[in-house]
């Protein structure tokens, strides 16, 4: 356990990287809860939320894919355990993923993990002992009692959505026992200042939420940022001012660090316009091996300290995203001369031969900071191997051009992925991926700037 600094800023910067994803997985659940995302409504609690098409730039939900077609459901397992009824999915790729407050994945159902079979799975909160039904393929013990399902379901275009939609249909929720569920997460004070806001609901949270043995002995070392306080918060306008200055300076020294390694690689040691493609990003769940999981040393960060680091990058920059060998996703924000990618240049990415999946990969483009959908007139979002009338060469390579306006050529523009007009950063997709991505030793080509007519 390292030391406690004696810099009430540098301590509270700490506190924000480690609780950084705690307040943005559930200010996400309450947006899931209250709005929804795009094509994805509202739903209540134990219900889901099924999307009636593929991911739009009207989602805002950052780094959401234009893969697969969404089934998002929220938990509150506080009132007891939930059945889920899963259906057949004929051998069609999908996967519900399941993410504890913590944003920690801590199970899989789905063609990679259980198959494509119709199965039945009961859902229990912690410390649950009560009895389990006959009939059941499995059981699912939840870390927390605020639970998300991050369901995908492969889907090849607009034709295809019927089957998709049947199949969200039959993908059910229902509590074990019919009695009043709690369906609320605990409340922050409003009246806390704006600037502590987020403090005040990493305090409310954490007390809720109780992360597992070992990381609560960490959280001892934020006593002195009032951190652990429990009743009225400590955060109102009374609150000492050297307090309410360490805690503001340090969310800012925080939030840059967060940033930074989530530009540069958590160790900063990225080659100009290489991509950040780090199959052990989501590694940081030490505790909570459930059913689909991988729970062995080649898939735990072994720094616990430094998980904290790698948690937070993972939330910033794709929550909500899968274990490396269920999915990989890299991205990068520079060409291969270092320069920034951004929509006043064009660009080219050529693969030599197709990413090494055992699914489907795809390009999907974000802007830049918030790593959002592009809204472009083509209602291109992506391209990958499932786009239909893309261009090879005669070698069998594929050139995506990335621009921000329509290529004049045929064949560039079969391959065409719109940028935005500003900064943007584009992201690669590889689903089920070989063995290749997930030991370090297949490389993604990197973005070439295109040399204007006349230039050297």
């Amino acid at each position: 356990m390292p030391p406690v600094p004696s810099d009430l800023t540098e301590l509270a910067a700490e506190a924000y990287v480690y609780g950084y994803p705690l307040v943005f997985d559930l200010s996400m659940v309450q947006t899931a809860l209250h709005e929804g995302f795009g094509s994805l409504p509202s739903a209540s609690f134990n219900e889901f939320a099924h999307s009636s098409r593929l991911a739009t730039p009207d989602a805002r939900f950052v780094s959401v894919n234009n893969d697969t077609v969404y089934s998002i459901a929220q938990l509150d397992l506080s009132g007891g355990p939930l059945l889920l009824h899963v259906p057949d999915t004929l051998g069609a790729y999908y996967v519900l993923q399941f993410i504890d407050a913590w944003s920690n994945n801590f199970a899989y159902v789905g063609r990679r993990a259980t198959g494509t079979g119709e199965t039945k799975w009961l859902i229990v909160p912690p410390g649950w002992a009560g009895e389990t039904p006959e009939g059941l393929t499995g059981v699912i013990d939840a870390p927390t009692t605020v639970v998300s399902i991050a369901g995908r379901f492969a889907c090849e275009g607009p034709a295809d959505l019927p089957r998709v939609h049947g199949l969200q249909q039959r993908l059910t929720l229902k509590v074990l026992e019919e009695f009043m569920h709690h369906t609320w997460l605990p409340a922050p004070d409003p009246d806390v200042p704006e600037p502590l806001h987020f403090f005040e609901k990493l305090r409310v949270w954490m007390a809720a939420f109780p992360p597992s043995a070992d990381d609560c002995a960490y959280q001892d070392r934020f006593q002195p940022l009032q951190l652990l306080e429990e009743g009225p918060s400590p955060y109102l306008h009374h609150a000492a001012p050297e307090l309410v200055h360490a805690l503001t300076e340090g969310l800012k020294r925080g939030a840059a660090r967060v940033e930074k390694a989530s530009r540069t690689g958590v160790d900063g040691a990225r080659a100009p316009g290489a991509w950040e493609m780090n199959p052990h990003l989501f590694d940081y769940n030490l505790d909570w091996f459930g059913v689909g999981t991988h729970d062995s040393p080649e898939w735990r960060i072994a720094d616990r300290t430094a998980s904290y680091l790698t948690r937070a990058v993972a939330a910033r920059v794709g929550l909500w995203g899968n274990h490396g060998y269920e999915a990989v996703y890299a991205h990068t924000f520079e060409d291969a001369d270092g320069h920034w990618l951004n929509g006043s240049r064009k660009y080219t990415l050529r693969f030599d031969s197709p990413p090494p999946v055992l699914s489907f990969w795809s390009v999907t483009m974000y802007d830049s900071p918030d790593y959002y959908l592009v809204a472009n007139p083509e209602d291109r979002y992506s391209i990958g191997d499932r786009t239909p009338g893309l261009v090879y060469g005669d070698d069998g390579s594929l050139t995506l051009h990335i621009q921000k306006d329509r290529p004049t050529d045929p064949a560039e523009a079969a391959n065409w992925l719109p940028a935005p007009e500003g900064d943007f950063r584009p992201m690669l997709r590889l689903y089920t991926p070989e063995q290749t991505v997930l030991d370090g030793s297949y490389e993604i080509p990197r973005i070439t700037a295109k040399r204007e007519p006349g230039t050297a």
